[in-house]
């Protein structure tokens, strides 16, 4: 056997082939130790819908050949449908997808230089399967590293958040329109057009998909392992960070999983070896020392680690992206953050207040406040970031207590309880916690938002009674953030938050008779509690940049109509990959538009463009989304259009109306 301290020469296979039972062949780049059949090593599978050969390349090259080299085999998987393999995808997280990944485990672990056990790690997409394979239990799956994810999916995705609709629905949605339109590379594919049109014909428009399940009903408890945490029985590393959108299934695992570990750093969607910003960490050499603990039975006090490790950020001024953040690494040994103990602060006419006192507070805010909100969930690496606050709190009912006495250190999810009345049925509320700077500047430290008709329920949401007074409560994302001594916290309440949030069916006026938040205050923190190896990875991938990248946003006002329009492109650029010369690009664009006095202006638009060039073949998609409403219905059109060499090939269009259900 192999020092565990010594370096294996590793080869690749950029096309290894796993064969389903349906006979479908998936696709998947391999790495591993030339010897590893006479030395069998565990397998680390990555699963992905991203393609492999032309999406993920970055990180893979940065990530997987580092593994590789210390006794892994990493096997990065296009799932059925997407990239170089065979079969058509439905839809996120099917059923079929997961029994898919289930199979794959199971032929990879039996394979001779293969020592029996495997472990699944992914970000994002494969963040969620990676938990959702492990509670379908399959024996060789040992342990996953989860990383920007969720346990639930209408609570914590894309989709919805506190039953309001998310606008990443359409959004992301349309993003995935895009992605599933390219060809398989024509140099692995021999049938790669034939695939790609029956792709074209059959690729779904998951918005409106999504957008048929407005309650959380039995489509979103699949795949939701919050459901049954006991089913998993891998050991589980999660990891996410503060610029995220998912930043709640950390300490959800932590809590809920025996023998889990959690870290969240400061980071926006990306793996903690390359994120924004920094500090990094080594996730690297942390990753092994899980691997080898599950995977192969050495010992590296990860069972000793603290249970919750998380990054105390330094209050700051507000700005739409950040490369660093001050702060210091605290750790909770046992537990994560539900036994930090809260400080009751309470909405009042004079203020936010430690004692109790009388409120009667109005919130009407126009339909664009919210454009300080930022990216739902941040990953372009364009100026996605909250901005400054005041503009929102503007249009929102503020509370700002007095001067912090010392630093506090807000660690954990606050809470919110509300008295109110709403003068509709359909109605919708945000909170937002900010940090008021001396100036007047206003940072937003974290939020929540909640569709009111889902105050009991999001399975059987109930309009609310106009005039009737409610008592809701619900929480605000997890963080962990230092509010300077002398400086101030503010709560804001709205009644919109576009272009964040879908607007409610009409302009809402919201009466606050009483409000307390429950905030988590942790131990003051004085240095650091723990401290990570410095980041490390692989040789960068080695491309051609045949277009730079750009990121662009601008705010519109039309003089003459009132419309406000958030305008968006992020050009993600061209590159030919130098190994094996493929050419891809790809750019995105979006458009939000609303009337400050009229919810039912909302409107939402996307178009993608996707190219790839195999030496003198080249290909284009374009795809198009747009979303409105009336009061009664959601309205949505999509076009997907393929070129080969400039000539269209194939272009279909999708139109769709959906009844509103309680949002």
């Amino acid at each position: 056997m192999t020092a565990p301290d010594t370096l294996r020469d590793i080869e690749e296979d950029p096309d290894f082939g796993i064969t389903l039972s349906d006979g479908c062949r998936l696709s998947a780049r391999l790495w591993k130790p030339k010897d590893a059949g006479d030395d069998p090593v565990p397998v680390i599978l990555e699963y992905l819908p991203y393609r492999k050969r032309d999406g993920t390349c970055a990180r893979d090259a940065l990530t997987h050949p580092w593994f590789a080299a210390r006794g892994y085999a990493c096997l990065r998987v296009d799932i059925r449908g997407n990239g170089d393999s065979q079969g058509l995808m439905t839809d996120e997280y099917t059923p079929q997808e997961l029994a898919d990944a289930v199979e794959v485990i199971n032929q990879i672990a039996a394979l001779p230089w293969c020592n029996g056990r495997v472990g699944m790690m992914g970000i994002s997409w494969g963040g969620f399967n990676g938990l959702q394979v492990a509670a379908l239990g399959p024996d060789a799956l040992k342990a996953v590293i989860t990383l920007c994810s969720t346990v639930d999916r209408y609570a914590d995705d894309i989709h919805y958040k506190g039953g309001c609709l998310l606008n990443e629905n359409l959004g992301w949605g349309a993003a995935m329109w895009a992605y599933s339109s390219r060809a398989p590379d024509p140099a692995l594919r021999p049938d790669w057009r034939e695939d790609w049109l029956n792709r074209l014909e059959n690729e779904p428009f998951l918005p409106a998909l999504w957008l048929r399940h407005q309650r959380r009903d039995a489509y979103w408890k699949h795949g939701s392992v919050i459901e049954d945490y006991s089913a998993i029985k891998a050991k589980v590393l999660a990891i996410g960070g503060w610029g995220d959108a998912y930043k709640n299934a950390v300490p959800q695992l932590v809590a809920a999983l025996p023998g889990a570990k959690g870290i969240v750093g400061p980071w926006v969607h990306k793996y903690p070896h390359f994120a924004v910003p920094e500090p990094r960490i080594g996730f690297l050499q942390e990753a092994l020392r899980w691997w080898d603990r599950w995977l192969k039975d050495i010992d590296t006090g990860v069972t000793e680690d603290p249970d919750y490790r998380a990054y105390l950020m330094d209050g700051v001024r507000p700005q739409r992206w950040h490369t660093e953040r001050a702060g210091r690494w605290v750790a909770e040994e046992y537990g994560a953050a539900a036994h930090i103990p809260h400080r009751t602060l309470h909405l009042t006419n004079v203020g936010l207040s430690d004692g109790a006192g009388p409120l009667t507070a109005q919130v009407t805010s126009p339909q664009d406040c919210g454009a300080e909100a930022g990216e739902y969930c941040a990953i372009w690496l364009g100026p996605e970031m909250p901005g400054d606050q005041r503009a929102d709190d503007m249009m929102s009912a503020t509370f700002d207590s007095a001067p912090a006495e010392a630093d506090t250190d807000i660690f954990g999810a606050p809470r919110i309880t509300l008295r109110l009345v709403s003068d509709v049925p359909q109605a919708q509320v945000v909170v937002r916690l900010n940090h008021v700077h001396p100036d007047g500047a206003s940072t937003r430290i974290t939020y929540g938002v909640l569709n009111l008709s889902h105050r009991d329920s999001h399975a059987a949401p109930s309009p609310v009674t106009p005039g009737e007074t409610i008592r809701v409560t619900f929480p605000l994302d997890h963080i962990a953030y230092r509010l300077p001594q002398g400086h101030r916290l503010r709560v804001a309440v709205s009644s919109a938050y576009w272009p964040l949030l879908w607007p409610a069916p009409e302009r809402t006026s919201l009466t606050l008779y009483s409000g307390t938040m429950n905030l988590p205050v942790r131990r003051t923190a004085r240095k650091d509690e723990y401290s990570f190896e410095p980041p490390t990875a692989a040789d960068p991938w080695e491309t051609e940049v045949l277009r730079p990248e750009r990121n662009t946003r601008h705010r519109v006002v039309d003089m003459k109509t009132g419309i406000v329009s958030l305008v968006i492109e992020d050009d993600f650029g061209k590159v030919r990959d130098k190994d094996h010369g493929l050419v891809a690009g790809s750019v995105a664009r979006e458009r939000w538009d609303i009337h400050p006095d009229d919810p039912l202006s909302a409107r939402g638009s996307c178009h993608w463009t996707e190219e790839m060039e195999r030496d003198d073949i080249r290909l284009r998609t374009e795809t198009t989304s747009t979303m409105w409403s009336d009061a009664e219905s959601f309205f949505l059109t999509a076009r997907i259009e393929a070129y080969e060499n400039d000539v269209l090939i194939y272009a279909r269009d999708v139109t769709d109306q959906i009844a509103r259900d309680h949002i």
